[in-house]
């Protein structure tokens, strides 16, 4: 099935054909006009210039109305083998599509509500044929039935022309055109974008990044540029500050050789709050003990700083290199 994007917004047009595999754009009067565009003549060659190939309207009273007025746009400078012509079925359409098929142009009969309308631009040569299946719905038509009689009338007479499936408003629609067989589906950029989206390829691939970063990057990779270390003569207070500073849950408190004398936790403060009062806010921070603090070397991966946060039931650790710390690593770093 031929993917192609229906939009006149320059940026994410130039977006969309980045992914290289769009095989064409789709584009109307009503979309240039959205869009602002002024001159449109000049956008028609701009656009030329980035798709693969081009679907413009090609409007007129008569078919030969229509036929010079895609000999016009021809004579811009488009490549023939590349542009195709849109026109609105009717039976003066279907001429002029006639006419433009003898002469060699590729041809678009489209604002398809019916299968009579599809058969007669199958019957006039028309390369593609297109259905708008979303403004069907709105009417309350069975826009997939007639799409599916489409595809079952090409292949039964064996028409050369392509179903394409249009006027598309979510990603099920595109399923629905897989589904159903057709050749072609022209998309809206937010649509086509979802295409490769899954709640559960995200969580998979999350995990592939999780897991990739834990055994190829180290501690000292992933600490943050705050030292969470204090001066054991500080007060309580002191280190509280230090702690809301750096967003830590602890502090290393640390003698005047820079030497880590231990860790003072907010555990250990909200404890000694509540058994001394506010007045625990002023002492010294030498005037506490510390157990010894847990640490990990800088050039340790990050898996075996999981396995200390698992085995120690702790929720950070002392980075150090040399015997003096660094940095502290905090579970949610590894987040």
């Amino acid at each position: 099935m031929e993917l192609y994007l229906d939009s006149a917004d320059i940026n994410e047009i130039e977006e969309a054909f980045k992914l290289g595999y769009i095989d064409g754009l789709t584009t109307t009067p009503t979309f240039m006009h959205r869009e602002g565009v002024t001159d449109l003549d000049a956008m028609i060659l701009k656009l030329a210039g980035i798709v693969p190939v081009l679907q413009i309207e090609a409007l007129g009273s008569t078919a030969e109305e229509i036929f010079d007025e895609a000999q016009r746009q021809l004579d811009l400078g488009l490549d023939k083998t590349k542009t195709v012509f849109k026109i609105p079925v009717s039976l003066e359409g279907t001429r002029a599509c006639k006419m433009l098929r003898n002469k060699g142009f590729l041809v678009n009969l489209h604002l398809v509500y019916t299968l009579q309308q599809a058969y007669m631009a199958m019957h006039a040569g028309a390369t593609y044929v297109c259905p708008l299946v979303g403004r069907l719905q709105d009417q309350g038509q069975d826009a997939l039935g007639l799409v599916r009689k489409c595809v079952e009338a090409v292949d039964k007479y064996g028409y050369d022309t392509n179903v394409m499936f249009s006027s598309v408003r979510h990603s099920q629609h595109v399923r629905n055109a897989l589904d159903i067989g057709v050749h072609t589906c022209t998309i809206p950029w937010k649509v086509m974008k979802q295409l490769t989206e899954n709640h559960f390829t995200t969580i998979g691939t999350d995990q592939f990044f999780e897991h990739t970063r834990l055994i190829t990057e180290t501690v000292g990779e992933n600490i943050r540029d705050f030292n969470p270390i204090i001066p054991q003569g500080s007060t309580v207070l002191d280190a509280l500050v230090r702690m809301t500073q750096g967003k830590f849950g602890a502090v290393a408190v640390v003698d005047d050789g820079g030497q880590t004398l231990g860790v003072f936790t907010d555990g250990d403060l909200r404890r000694n709050l509540e058994k001394e009062g506010q007045n625990f806010l002023q002492k010294s921070l030498s005037e506490l003990s510390y157990s010894e603090p847990i640490t990990i070397d800088a050039d340790a991966l990050l898996i075996d700083a999981t396995k200390i946060f698992k085995d120690k039931k702790v929720d950070t650790v002392s980075v150090v290199t040399g015997g003096k710390q660094i940095g502290m690593l905090d579970i949610q770093d590894l987040v």
